[in-house]
């Protein structure tokens, strides 16, 4: 995720979305509209097709074991939402602070990856591959192991403690590498600028050209 978002979106990514669209835009106007009715059209039939693909097996799946009735109430409220998003981003589109968006997506991610290595864990436990490690003193209720797969026990936390320590670490490395150890190569090399004398020959030039301008 780091990498995407300090590699390929911010550089490389957009990069070559101005090249494209640089490349499409040169076109007389008919021709562009053509391209860009097409290429929006493909583009979200895709995406819309892929996502539902997906949502429909999910749902499926959830039917089997809840019923349709709580299947039903689900995809209402989610279509709700959905709509209320989708206004919302048409209306104050450029507004939308995206920066901003972009950090709240990550922070979203990174909670669904601590409730996956959450869950994992436990599933490997009742498959009985590794421990309990039970935490007698802490207890927990039910609702936060169903919601959030934080349970007592240590190899549950001790998996969503590496995997949160391996996201913040690679983002501190990557804000390391391209942005910290730049900056401060950066002011190492004007120091060293500054404590550097002049040379008497320059000194002499400068001033031998001072004197005959004069």
């Amino acid at each position: 995720m780091n990498w995407f978002f300090h590699k390929v979106y911010w550089t490389g990514w957009i990069s070559n979305h101005h090249k494209r669209r640089r490349s499409l835009l040169s076109a007389d106007a008919e021709t562009n509209k053509r391209r860009m009715l097409l290429g929006l059209a493909l583009l979200g039939f895709t995406s819309v097709y892929r996502e539902c693909f997906e949502i429909v097996i999910f749902l499926q799946n959830l039917r089997q074991i809840y019923g349709s009735s709580v299947v039903l109430e689900g995809v209402v409220i989610g279509c709700l939402f959905t709509g209320a998003a989708g206004v919302l981003t048409f209306a104050l589109h450029q507004r939308l602070p995206y920066k901003k968006l972009l950090i709240i997506t990550g922070l979203m991610l990174l909670v669904v990856l601590i409730v996956s290595v959450g869950e994992e864990v436990n599933e490997m436990q009742l498959a009985g591959w590794i421990p309990w490690g039970t935490i007698s003193w802490l207890h927990l209720p039910g609702w936060m192991g169903t919601w959030f797969s934080l349970f007592n026990n240590w190899p549950t936390f001790l998996g969503q403690f590496v995997a949160l320590a391996l996201v913040i670490g690679s983002y501190l490395g990557a804000q390391y590498v391209r942005v910290w150890r730049p900056r401060r190569r950066g002011l190492q090399a004007a120091q060293r600028a500054e404590r550097i004398p002049e040379r008497p020959a320059d000194i002499a030039v400068g001033g031998g050209v001072t004197a005959a301008t004069a």
